[in-house]
């Protein structure tokens, strides 16, 4: 795929994008960073092919915006008169509703295209160092365009996308993305981060196995980005959280109580239902 790539924050998901256009295409990958120590690193290793800039920015026929929302939005409308008006441009971010609403802006106002877009990949660790080439194989990309009916620009999404790998392209509404991302991936992060801190945590080893890795694997997280993404969200997650607490006073009564009935119900009520959403034994 012959085309050029702006990638502006070269993180894990950022870095990550290079180097599948690097790998896997014979894309121009420019790459901009706000720590620019971070964008020369990038550069000396072949992540990226240049700086991206002001002067080379309507070159992309594709910019892929990895910073934080807020940050994306904001270097999005400092620079919007700089796009390809016939280019694409896509965010990475983990929520969706205030990122939509501000890119349609933006991009109606200056005339190119944005499409929100959220990659369901990534690791516990953060940084350039993590990144890799084939971060994306198979993975779903969640889509958010402004306008569904438009199969062309979905199609475009696609064959723009194509050397990253991903496994599925989800099309979703801003706020169905967000209600549903609050239950599968920050919830997820948030009971992983506060179960680790139990006072028995830092005496486990030699106690646990997969059970205790699989939660709290998440743990490890960034707060700063975490703190903003839940912040965005937090209609969505409070009411995670409050159907949460509900559902584990059930089981500690049935405790308190000596309830054998009721906890063996409980446990299987929720076995029944993750037999019912994922799969048996899945």
């Amino acid at each position: 795929m012959s085309i050029t790539v702006g990638v502006v924050g070269l993180g894990l998901i950022g870095a990550s994008f290079c180097k599948a256009y690097k790998e896997y295409s014979d894309a121009t990958v420019y790459g901009w960073n706000r720590t620019q120590s971070t964008a020369e690193m990038a550069k000396m290793q072949g992540v990226i092919d240049d700086y991206l800039t002001e002067d080379n920015l309507g070159e992309c026929d594709l910019v892929i915006l990895s910073l934080y929302p807020a940050a994306s939005i904001k270097w999005m409308e400092e620079r919007k008169d700089k796009f390809n008006k016939n280019g694409l441009v896509i965010d990475a971010c983990g929520t969706k509703r205030t990122i939509c609403e501000e890119g349609f802006r933006i991009a109606a106002e200056a005339g190119f295209e944005f499409v929100g877009c959220h990659p369901m990949a990534g690791t516990q660790f953060s940084g350039l160092a993590y990144s890799k080439p084939n971060m994306y194989k198979g993975a779903p990309m969640v889509v958010c365009p402004n306008r569904f009916d438009d199969m062309d620009l979905i199609d475009r999404v696609k064959e723009l996308l194509a050397p990253c790998g991903f496994g599925k392209f989800q099309l979703s509404h801003p706020d169905e993305h967000d209600r549903m991302i609050g239950f599968t991936s920050q919830m997820a992060h948030l009971v992983s981060n506060a179960y680790i801190k139990s006072p028995n945590a830092r005496n486990h080893k030699g106690f646990s196995a997969g059970s205790y890795k699989d939660m709290t694997r998440v743990a490890w997280l960034n707060p700063g980005m975490w703190t903003q993404l839940f912040m965005e969200n937090k209609d969505n997650l409070i009411f995670e959280v409050d159907f949460l607490i509900e559902e584990l006073k059930k089981y500690r009564d049935a405790m308190i109580n000596d309830d054998d009935d009721t906890l063996y119900k409980l446990l299987e009520e929720g076995k029944n239902i993750k037999e019912e959403v994922d799969g048996n034994g899945k």
